[in-house]
């Protein structure tokens, strides 16, 4: 993912949202319309939650320490996951609440009657903004994915964060324009409670996604079959190596993959030949896969016998890696 992409979309977001709320905010002071302030709260929850992924973003850059060797990419997706909890319960258990309190003593909108729908068309424009930023710079990654696929798939948490948060925005301005215009017009406050539970429900869900994909991220995730293959045949891909007897792939953060195998070469005279070898072998795999920046290979001499008594250096072969389906490259998904 481009970092400067991201880094966009989330600065685009969080303006359009500091916006938002305070606009909203407003309104509700002015009419007190439980969906304005549900909504005002979600763009308030989604406001904080750019910052930290900014802040994430920031953090994840910092130089490797001897207590964390691999660096702190990682880091990225910690916070990404902090954003679903907070969306989960700043924006959709408060917004559940409010519903629950409205329908509990409904009353029509009776003063500034006009300003919600005004606040609420300005605020689609502005959020709708925010989301064609969002998409276009995922559309410079994405190729030919499918929107769903691209979510699940992303390594980097920050353009699926962002585009879910927009979406989720975009359509619970739809369900608090529907809430307030049916109040409006009937008089009847429920339709403004109903608005407001519905943004809480699609709150929650969208947290749930969002917490489930970034679970995956946090647990450790390998590299993608297209990835993955071409690894492979980097490795093969010379005579320095006559077989991977196993060989596994960490993401230490969004950009930075590690690459472990024992890979079977031909016997040879001095250590100086092998370790030319191998070095060879570790830079067709960066070329292959530039994000392959940590590679660890252990050499070792392959005997067909020994595989079949089971021991010696066959005694490490393990089934061949299966190809990830890529409906569900998230083990989480």
């Amino acid at each position: 993912m481009s970092a400067n992409g991201g880094t966009k979309a989330i600065v685009a977001a969080l303006l359009a949202n500091i916006g938002i709320a305070v606009t909203k905010f407003i309104a509700f002071l002015l009419t007190g319309s439980s969906s304005m302030l549900a909504e005002s709260i979600h763009s308030v929850a989604d406001s904080g939650n750019q910052g930290l992924l900014l802040l994430g973003g920031r953090r994840s850059k910092r130089e490797a320490t001897p207590q964390h060797p691999f660096g702190y990419g990682r880091e990225r997706y910690i916070y990404a996951f902090i954003v679903a909890i907070v969306l989960f319960s700043l924006g959709g258990l408060f917004a559940l609440y409010e519903a629950y309190h409205k329908a509990a003593d409904p009353h029509p909108i009776e003063s500034w009657q006009w300003v919600p729908v005004l606040v609420l068309v300005a605020a689609i424009g502005m959020e709708g903004f925010s989301f064609r930023t969002a998409i276009h710079e995922s559309n410079q990654i994405r190729g030919n994915q499918s929107w769903v696929r691209f979510i699940r798939r992303a390594k980097a948490p920050e353009l699926p964060v962002v585009l879910l948060e927009d979406f989720g925005a975009l359509i619970g301005l739809v369900f608090a324009l529907f809430g307030v215009g049916m109040t409006l017009l009937t008089g009847n406050g429920l339709w403004d409670a109903a608005g407001t539970a519905m943004i809480g429900v699609l709150l929650v869900v969208i947290a749930g996604v969002l917490a489930i994909e970034t679970k995956s991220l946090l647990l450790g995730e390998g590299a993608d079959p297209k990835e993955l293959a071409k690894i492979e045949r980097a490795v093969a891909d010379g005579p320095e190596v006559e077989r991977i007897i196993h060989m596994k792939t960490l993401y230490l953060g969004p950009e930075e993959l590690l690459v472990a195998a024992k890979i079977a070469v031909p016997a040879c005279d001095t250590a100086e030949k092998l370790a030319k070898g191998i070095n060879a072998v570790e830079a067709r795999i960066r070329t292959a896969v530039p994000i392959a920046r940590v590679i660890y290979l252990e050499p070792d001499i392959y005997s067909a016998a020994a595989e079949r008594a089971g021991t010696g250096a066959a005694s490490h072969t393990a089934v061949p890696q299966p190809q990830a389906d890529e409906e569900a490259v998230h083990p989480g998904s």
